[in-house]
């Protein structure tokens, strides 16, 4: 599907109520369908996103020769008996920055090989280089061109690792490469957040012994040889459910969200709850795979004000990267000054700026840090999707939020992590539709 020439028009400025789920989370679901090639027995992942993400990686790994078929909202992934990676996807490659997490797994398959040049959100230098560091440790090595990785590997090894910046992309690809190493891996300074967690309870399945899961120290217990059949279900995306939360404090709703991943979410509500937000948790189950936490929370109606202290990221368990954009929306309807500190990437704090266009008072500081004054009337307006998927679910939201009507242009960024967001958005009474064409 091409978004370019696909819209958003929106009605905003009312009220939202009713139930709406969480679905499963997008990045751990690239994660799985890259590490599917470690396993030589079938692979079935369960309740599987479908969205353009992960259509990208599977049109990646259909054209290094896997099988990958969807059964209902399940997929399931054979690896052929040999990969072919002249024969990749280069344009699939290239729109998705998830293709880095097969430089661990592709070098178990092939001594010698080329990789494009990771794409996705555009968010300044998000160097590779941890992933080249972390690698090489492993016994493979990596030459960066102008569009494309060389990697070859003589002899793998195990080896004590520490990772050059806590990512979550490169704990994901330093698991998958020593996973079937021999001899154990230790990975120290590992994100432990919750598509990390995902992939080490999925290689646990595969029989690899994995200690210190949910913690910043990984202990591997490398399996060279793994040929089973695995089926994993997906855990719920808490950056989706904090869209939700985002849109109910923006919006002033009433809404339930359910299936919410309450140990990724605990310092976004306490920060929530301090800004004058009410909402109550209403049940406690597990997920499908038997081991995340649910919970389903009950928005109310809320007057918000500015914290006094700047809201920032930190690896889990700090507040998550990506769900510190879903604050700026929130800011723009809290009475005083708000100071978001965007640390990790260069670009995205500039893309908050966009806001401005619907009355939002938000003022850049630097590349990094924006102050919003609160609380605005947000009013409609015809803006561009950033080439950025949470920048652009925050125009979204304000949109939702903004009197009169708005378009939301391109909104090919939107769709490459929520799925069916339209239609869900309309069952909560949003007065949302698409656009086609120019």
């Amino acid at each position: 599907m091409n978004d370019e020439s696909v819209s958003f028009k929106i009605e905003g400025g009312h009220k939202l109520s009713g139930t709406i789920a969480t679905n499963a989370s997008k990045n751990a679901a690239v994660g799985l369908l890259c590490a599917s090639l470690l396993n030589q027995g079938k692979t079935i992942l369960k309740n599987m996103p479908k969205i353009e993400e992960v259509y990208r990686v599977i049109e990646v790994l259909q054209s290094l020769g896997v099988s990958v078929k969807w059964r209902d909202n399940n997929v399931e992934i054979q690896p052929g008996k040999s990969i072919n990676i002249s024969k990749i996807n280069k344009q699939a490659a290239v729109a998705t920055r998830s293709v880095l997490m097969l430089l661990g797994p592709l070098s178990h398959l092939l001594k010698s090989y080329h990789l494009p040049l990771a794409g996705g959100c555009k968010l300044g230098a998000r160097t590779v280089r941890p992933h080249l560091f972390a690698l090489e440790k492993l016994g493979i090595n990596i030459k960066t061109y102008h569009d494309y990785y060389s990697v070859s590997s003589i002899k793998l090894k195990s080896a004590d690792v520490v990772l050059y910046e806590m990512g979550d992309t490169v704990t994901e690809n330093a698991l998958m490469a020593a996973s079937k190493i021999a001899g154990t891996t230790t990975i120290k300074l590992a994100s432990a957040n919750y598509m990390v967690q995902d992939l080490c309870h999925f290689l646990q399945k595969l029989g690899v012994k994995i200690e210190g899961v949910g913690n910043s120290t990984l202990i591997v217990h490398g399996k060279p040889q793994i040929n089973q059949k695995v089926e994993y279900n997906l855990s719920e995306d808490p950056v989706e459910a904090m869209l939700f939360l985002s849109l109910a404090a923006t919006t002033n709703s009433a809404i339930t969200i359910e299936r919410c991943p309450i140990d990724f979410l605990q310092l976004e509500l306490l920060k929530l709850e301090k800004m004058g937000f009410n909402y109550k948790i209403l049940n406690h189950y597990k997920s499908q795979n038997g081991i995340t936490n649910l919970v389903d929370i009950k928005t109310l109606p809320s007057k918000l004000t500015a914290l006094e202290e700047k809201i920032h990221p930190l690896p889990y368990p700090g507040l998550n990267i990506d769900n510190l954009p879903f604050f700026v929306p929130i800011a723009t309807q809290a009475k005083g000054t708000t100071l978001i500190h965007d640390w990790v990437y260069e670009n995205r704090a500039i893309y908050y700026m966009e806001l401005n266009k619907l009355r939002a008072n938000v003022i850049l500081a630097d590349p990094h840090r924006v102050y919003i004054e609160g609380p605005t009337e947000l009013r409609g307006a015809e803006v561009i999707c950033p080439p950025a998927l949470r920048p652009a679910a925050i125009i979204l939201i304000a949109m939702l939020a903004a009197q009169g009507t708005s378009i939301l242009r391109n909104v090919y960024s939107i769709n490459r992590g929520y799925e069916n967001l339209v239609a869900r958005l309309q069952k909560l009474g949003a007065k949302i539709e698409l656009l086609r064409g120019n």
